[in-house]
């Protein structure tokens, strides 16, 4: 039984999705405690309560503890179950978030899956479905597996309500990957959506993300939004490089000025510019589980969250992988992180 404290280093939610997705995939039972000490609502929320529920599915899972506001979660899988799943938040918590916690042991299943995720869609804590679709996902095909992901209808925050179809063709086992050079950048664009919104806080941010990166008018545009079950704003700039292409957000807040919005997102952009780096920090984080199931793989990423220093903690408790995590030591501010099978004894630290 493998024991993990959830309040240990960033002490959210990452620590229990992360644990019940390696828990599956590799057979072994653990026990958290502390869950989400870190928040200001600790234990299980709904969207992490709606994680282990899939993940018990997936796993054919025992677990004890899983109750909303529980502190605490004795999880024992049993076996990996692809096929059809239907999950769903019943709230505006990131769906992205749950699918987190059951796509790793799904990649290498013994026979295809289709899910159907209900919740949050577009949520300012967690990725939006568009990172999902257009940056992690094709990292993923990459590495073997086919995945496709298609939104049926957005879901923002607060009202949720959103929609989204993933299906996977698995294979016997993960290739590693290799991002270290992002070659050239190919080109920026950016959309702006607005759902029971006025049109003109949409056309505002595209208005600074033109003036500030200097994109032309016909890689920017403005949507509307009409089947979305409440009001919701979200900008999204993307830069396409040789290597792949990231992606950035900004959430529309009550009280907060279209224009701070873009603005945010843009500095968000620039310094991933600046970096010449492939991988920004939101990708390095959700890399890790993946590739560490790979048992290997390298990429070049801006200085690491702690966020992804303590996924990495997490995941060396699972896999017998060493995670070196460390600074390239140039005035561009990049780090590289390597993933390898361990050739040290088992339970050495890390240097994540």
């Amino acid at each position: 039984m493998i024991e993990i404290d959830g309040a240990a280093g960033e002490g959210g939610g990452q620590i229990l999705r992360t644990a019940l997705a390696l828990s599956v995939a590799t057979g072994s039972p653990f026990t958290i405690h502390r869950i989400r000490a870190n928040r200001r609502r600790p234990g299980l929320m709904r969207q992490h309560l709606t994680a282990v529920l899939a993940a018990a599915a997936v796993g054919r899972a025992e677990a004890q503890g899983a109750a909303l506001g529980s502190t605490r979660l004795t999880f024992r899988p049993r076996g990996i179950e692809p096929g059809r799943h239907h999950f769903d938040v019943g709230s505006a918590g990131s769906a992205t978030l749950v699918l987190q916690a059951v796509l790793p042991p799904l990649l290498t299943a013994e026979a295809g899956s289709n899910l159907l995720l209900e919740g949050g869609t577009h949520n300012p804590f967690a990725p939006p479905f568009d990172f999902l679709d257009q940056t992690f996902l094709p990292r993923i095909r990459e590495m073997g597996p086919q995945i496709t992901a298609a939104l049926h209808r957005p879901g923002f925050f607060p009202a949720g309500g959103g929609r989204f179809a993933v299906t996977i063709t698995p294979v016997r086992a993960l290739d590693p990957v290799d991002l270290i050079h992002r070659g050239t950048v190919r080109r920026c664009f950016a959309r702006a959506s607005v759902a029971r919104l006025p049109r003109h806080i949409a056309e505002r941010e595209i208005d600074v993300i033109r003036s500030s990166l200097a994109i032309s008018d016909d890689q920017l545009s403005v949507e509307e939004i009409r089947n979305s079950a409440g009001p919701g704003n979200i900008a999204i700039l993307s830069v396409e490089s040789d290597a792949l292409t990231e992606t950035f957000a900004g959430f529309g807040r009550r009280g907060v000025p279209a224009e701070a919005v873009a603005r945010g997102l843009v500095s968000e952009a620039k310094e991933y510019l600046a970096a010449d780096v492939p991988v920004g920090r939101r990708l390095a984080d959700q890399l890790l589980v993946p590739m560490a199931l790979a048992g290997g793989g390298r990429f070049r990423t801006l200085p690491p969250s702690r966020h992804t220093r303590t996924n990495a903690r997490v995941i060396r408790r699972f896999l017998d992988v060493d995670i070196a995590i460390e600074p390239e030591g140039d005035d561009n501010g990049a780090w590289q992180v390597v993933i390898k099978r361990r050739s040290s004894r088992p339970g050495a630290p890390d240097r994540a």
